[in-house]
């Protein structure tokens, strides 16, 4: 879909609609997003293969959207610092200032903000 087609990581995703997570994978695909999932214990969301961290994820990723709490990113801090996105957004709830300065004096671009907002508002 377009040239500003992404590969787009949700961290934190989940198989239950009602959560954000969910949603913003359905959103992402909707707007012709390569989407990937990450999760630990899932196999699929929204008929997509979910990986069950982000060393399993192979290849350039754009952004890496973050669903999971401050605590879980924190201790995936190097997993995240070697993953190298070209951005990461911190869902609300997810808000991690250390890990955001880390990233950001490593070069990697990070905003706080909500990604189906970004969708739905043609920010993404």
């Amino acid at each position: 879909m377009g040239v500003n087609k992404q590969r787009v990581v949700v961290l934190g995703a989940s198989e239950k609609p009602d959560r954000y997570s969910n949603q913003a994978i359905r959103l992402l695909l909707e707007h012709g997003h390569h989407v990937i999932p990450v999760n630990p214990v899932l196999k699929s969301v929204a008929g997509v293969r979910v990986f069950p961290d982000l060393d399993h994820v192979e290849g350039h990723v754009d952004t890496l959207s973050v669903y999971v709490s401050p605590e879980i990113s924190s201790s995936l801090t190097e997993q995240i610092l070697s993953f190298n996105p070209g951005r990461i957004i911190f869902n609300p709830g997810t808000e991690n200032p250390d890990l955001r300065k880390d990233l950001n004096n490593k070069g990697v671009q990070t905003e706080e903000a909500c990604t189906l907002v970004l969708l739905r508002t043609g920010q993404f």
